[in-house]
């Protein structure tokens, strides 16, 4: 099916439009965006600045993707968002591109699902297959790792991370990291109560791996004990080497723990910014496709 573009649609010429792109009524398209092919604007959606979109993603009516960020330090810098391939953005998801800080870019991966009303803030990296349900509101800098959920109305502080598989209950906000595969919830202060034991099972993880990161989350969370008391406990039990999502749990905390207030990005905020080229990321990703 050829692209379609409606006479409604504002699409500046400059703009890199893709195959099969349809672009539907009173929707915006910037000089600087490039939209993969497959990929569908319903109406109503607003692209800006320099944004890049892959492939077959979805936009409902009211998106707006590229927005300048709500940073009071921005200098109108030439930054941007780089968005990869099949993911689906509900009715009014925003997404503004970074500010001159980190690589200067927002980046969203592949095949999430972002909700209704939910909001990634400038140099925010959302990883892969991630679910951000009606109303998250992600601050600044948040890594959201692979296969993470994080429910209803939501708000997580800005330079918090996710881990992988981390499950945040609705309606909680989230001012530090929640390790891989945790359970958290709670309201005011969420607490790391469980692990996900469903996302992992789904996810195929061995019986033997889940039984140790469960066993983690009890010597941590619920008896206290060191993050070296809690290695040379599995030392013993694994003399050949930890199972790899034990090790990413014990890796995570022991970094988690040497940052502040709980984020273990709270660095970033020192480190020299260097710009990313998302144009040449993305030309590069169709290289490897092909």
């Amino acid at each position: 099916m050829p692209t379609r573009i409606s006479r409604l649609a504002e699409v500046d010429p400059r703009a890199r439009i893709g195959r099969d792109v349809e672009i539907g009524p009173f929707c915006t398209v910037g000089p600087d965006v490039v939209i993969g092919d497959d990929t569908k604007l319903q109406s109503h959606v607003a692209i800006f600045g320099r944004t890049v979109v892959g492939r077959d993603n979805h936009f409902s009516p009211g998106c707006v993707i590229g927005g300048e960020p709500q940073d009071k330090s921005f200098q109108e810098g030439e930054t941007g968002v780089l968005i990869g391939d099949g993911n689906s953005f509900r009715e009014g998801v925003t997404v503004n591109r970074g500010a001159e800080k980190e690589d200067h870019v927002t980046r969203i991966g592949h095949r999430n699902l972002l909700m209704a009303n939910s909001h990634v803030a400038h140099n925010c990296h959302v990883h892969d297959h991630t679910i951000l349900v009606n109303g998250v509101l992600l601050g600044g800098h948040v890594h959201v790792h692979d296969w993470a959920i994080v429910s209803g109305n939501s708000v997580v502080h800005h330079f918090s991370t996710l881990g992988t598989l981390a499950f945040v209950s609705g309606g909680c906000r989230v001012p530090h990291d929640i390790p891989p595969y945790m359970l958290a919830a709670g309201s005011d202060d969420p607490t790391v109560q469980t692990i996900n034991i469903i996302g992992m099972r789904r996810r195929g993880i061995s019986e033997e791996s889940i039984r140790a990161v469960k066993r983690s989350h009890r010597l941590l969370y619920r008896e206290h004990k060191s993050l070296d008391a809690v290695r040379e406990i599995f030392a013993a039990e694994f003399p050949d080497g930890f199972p790899a999502e034990l090790r990413l749990v014990l890796d995570f905390v022991e970094r988690q723990r040497q940052g502040k207030l709980g984020r273990a990005r709270e660095a970033e905020r020192d480190r020299p910014t260097k710009p990313a080229d998302i144009y040449a990321e993305y030309e590069a990703s169709l290289r490897r496709a092909a």
